[in-house]
């Protein structure tokens, strides 16, 4: 093993060192445009654009630990409640499997919740489901970003 020849060396390397992350890169760019979408529906959150974009079964978990169910969601950011001025989604992974999806990303955002200015940093995974060729959103879960 010792006297591998430098290029089957480094190929192995990579296979082993790049396999993991590789594996989390499965994009499909159905799902990229879904999760650009409930982004900027969260900033300006409609009825319908929300209902597009949600299950009925939808359970959204917040960093302080409340969960909603989609009514609740939705009425936190229809009534403003919940007002998402910008959000900046990096560092996102995401991975498809059959008809199901997991999306990591940083979420930060300008926040005016109730009309009180804040920001949000946010580690954030969301669970997509495809129905009919359209990506809806069945979970999302947050943590505080560890600084």
């Amino acid at each position: 093993m010792l006297y591998m020849k430098p290029t089957l060396l480094l190929v192995l390397l990579l296979a082993v060192a790049g396999g993991p992350v590789l594996a989390q890169q499965n994009d499909d760019p159905t799902l990229t445009i879904a999760v650009e979408a409930f982004r900027k529906a969260l900033i300006d959150p409609t009825q319908a654009n929300l209902d597009k974009l949600t299950m009925n079964e939808l359970t959204y978990g917040h960093s302080s630990g409340m969960i909603q169910d989609k009514a609740a969601f939705e009425q936190a950011l229809l009534s403003g409640a919940s007002d998402f001025v910008s959000i900046d989604l990096s560092q996102q992974t995401m991975h498809v499997v059959g008809n199901t999806a997991w999306v990591r990303h940083i979420f930060s955002a300008i926040t005016n919740d109730g009309g009180k200015p804040g920001e949000a940093h946010l580690s954030v995974l969301t669970v997509w489901m495809k129905q009919k060729g359209q990506w809806k959103l069945l979970a999302r879960q947050a943590v505080k970003v560890q600084s």
